[in-house]
C-alpha cells in the first residue's frame, strides 16, 4: 500500500522534510497535490478528514498530520528510526526542536504577519533577522552539532534540509561558520538523496517557500 502526501505542489517548505524521508527509503508514495486538480483535491481531503493545514499523510484508513508527527509515524515503518520506544522519543523531540527552529527562519521574512507581504514589514525583519543571525543560528546550529553524529535516522535528513535551507538564505553567514559535524552528515545525505537532488521531483528553493534568499537580511 503506497502513502498519500498532501503538501503544496510549489514549494519545499515543511512538506519537503517528509519527501525527505519516503524518497531516502525508496517508498512508493504520490505527491497528491501535484497532481491534475491536485490543490483541489488537497483541500477536499483536508475538510473530510478535519486536517487544519498540510502537509499529512494518508495510508489506508490511517492520516497523519503535522511533520514531527508524520516523521515519527513514518521512521520504523522506513527503517529510519530503531523501533525501541526511548530512542524513538528521543528523535521526536530532536524534530520538534527543528519544528521550533523552522519557526524562527519563518519569522525572518515575515515577522509581523503572514498576511503581509515582505515588503511590508521590511524594517522589522531586518531587525528581527539580525538577531536570528547573531543569536539563534549559534544557538540551534550549535545544539544540533552535538547530535549530528548520531545513527542515520529521519532527523538527520531533516538536518539536511535545515543546512541546505540556511546555505540558500543566509549563504554570507553561512561561510562564516564551522559546524564540522553538520557538514559531514549534510554530505552523507546528499549521497543517499542524489537520485532525489537530481530529479525533477526535488522542487528548488524559491521566494515563496520556507528558506528565502534576501541579501539585505544576509548583510
Amino acid at each position: 500500500m503506497s502513502y498519500q502526501l498532501y503538501y503544496w505542489p510549489s514549494i519545499q517548505g515543511r512538506g519537503e522534510f517528509v519527501r525527505l524521508a519516503l524518497e531516502c527509503a525508496g517508498a512508493k508514495y504520490e505527491d497528491v497535490a501535484r497532481g491534475k486538480n491536485g490543490v483541489e483535491v488537497m483541500m477536499k481531503a483536508m475538510k473530510r478528514h478535519g486536517v487544519f493545514a498540510p502537509p499529512f499523510l494518508i495510508r489506508g484508513k490511517t492520516v497523519v498530520s503535522h511533520t514531527a508527527l508524520i516523521l515519527h509515524y513514518l521512521g520504523p515503518k522506513l527503517g529510519l528510526a530503531p523501533k525501541a520506544e526511548a530512542a524513538r522519543l528521543r528523535l521526536h523531540a530532536l524534530q520538534l526542536t527543528i519544528t521550533d527552529f523552522l519557526a524562527e527562519v519563518h519569522d525572518t521574512h515575515h515577522p509581523i504577519a503572514n498576511s503581509l507581504y515582505y515588503e511590508d514589514q521590511k524594517v522589522e525583519a531586518l531587525r528581527r533577522t539580525k538577531l536570528f543571525r547573531e543569536a539563534r543560528i549559534p544557538k540551534f546550529l550549535g545544539y544540533f552539532e552535538t547530535h549530528a553524529t548520531l545513527p542515520f535516522s529521519y532527523v538527520s535528513l531533516s538536518l539536511f534540509q535545515v543546512m541546505e535551507g540556511l546555505d540558500f538564505a543566509f549563504p554570507e553567514t553561512m561561510r562564516k561558520t564551522s559546524y564540522k559535524n553538520l557538514r559531514t552528515l549534510q554530505e552523507k545525505a546528499r549521497k543517499r538523496l542524489a537520485p532525489y537532488l537530481a530529479s525533477e521531483r526535488r522542487i528548488p528553493f524559491n521566494q515563496s517557500g520556507l528558506f528565502r534568499r534576501y541579501p539585505e537580511l544576509d548583510a
